[in-house]
């Protein structure tokens, strides 16, 4: 089993390498999906086709984590229908996520992609470091999080500006939580049985799923 890492205080500036871990808790926990936001292209059974970023170099690293908070389910999704997977640093619980050490200048360029923007704007990472949190605008995946940093290098996140109880939850659909399962797994850091009930106990999963029935939809081909 690999290490799952926990996460050092905020840093008080940028790592001068210009390097930043992007904690995924999504479908971007998979290294082949969050590859198409990297180097543009449209995956099988999505009907989106990403611009990818300005540097189309692979992430150096990427780690388990993690991270305080609540992983919970709310919104829409047009690419997976069902609930689009947030982030609530503010809730009680911890969030599993795969770190994807990667440029400041890519993780501007992902998150842009993930606001329906086009890349090719830099992001100042001062103001979330500062302050933990920073809203860039009112919508989903539009407030950058800053949850502590790993060697030194920031670890940052992208979420929605509201709090989970400020929601309505909204049942995921399989092929989804499937795949974020699997990207979970693949970091090789938690075991099946325990990924089915961290993701079975999820707001918007809760009542939806058992985790026996989470096993089975991992398992399924």
């Amino acid at each position: 089993m690999s290490t799952v890492h926990r996460l050092g205080a905020v840093p008080s500036s940028p790592d001068p390498s210009g390097l930043v871990w992007y904690a995924s808790y999504g479908s971007n926990t998979d290294p082949d999906r969050l590859r198409y936001y990297i180097v543009g292209g449209q995956p099988s059974g999505a009907a989106r086709t990403y611009p990818g970023c300005r540097d189309s170099s692979p992430p150096r690293r990427s780690v388990a984590i993690e991270v305080p908070g609540l992983l919970y389910f709310a919104t829409e999704s047009p690419v997976w229908t069902g609930g689009r997977a947030f982030y609530d640093p503010d809730a009680d619980g911890v969030l599993w996520a795969r770190a994807h050490l990667v440029t400041a200048e890519q993780f501007a360029d992902i998150a842009a992609q993930e606001m329906y923007e086009a890349p090719g704007r830099d992001l100042d990472l001062n103001s979330v470091l500062a302050e933990g949190r920073v809203a860039l605008g009112p919508g989903r995946y539009e407030t950058l999080v800053c949850p502590g940093s790993l060697g030194g290098i920031p670890v940052v996140t992208f979420t929605a500006p509201w709090r989970c109880r400020d929601v309505a939850v909204t049942r995921p659909s399989s092929a989804y939580l499937r795949h974020l399962a699997l990207g979970l797994l693949s970091s090789h850091a938690w075991e099946e049985t325990a990924v089915a009930h961290y993701l079975a106990q999820a707001p918007g999963v809760a009542g939806e799923w058992t985790p026996s029935e989470m096993e089975t939809l991992i398992a399924a081909d």
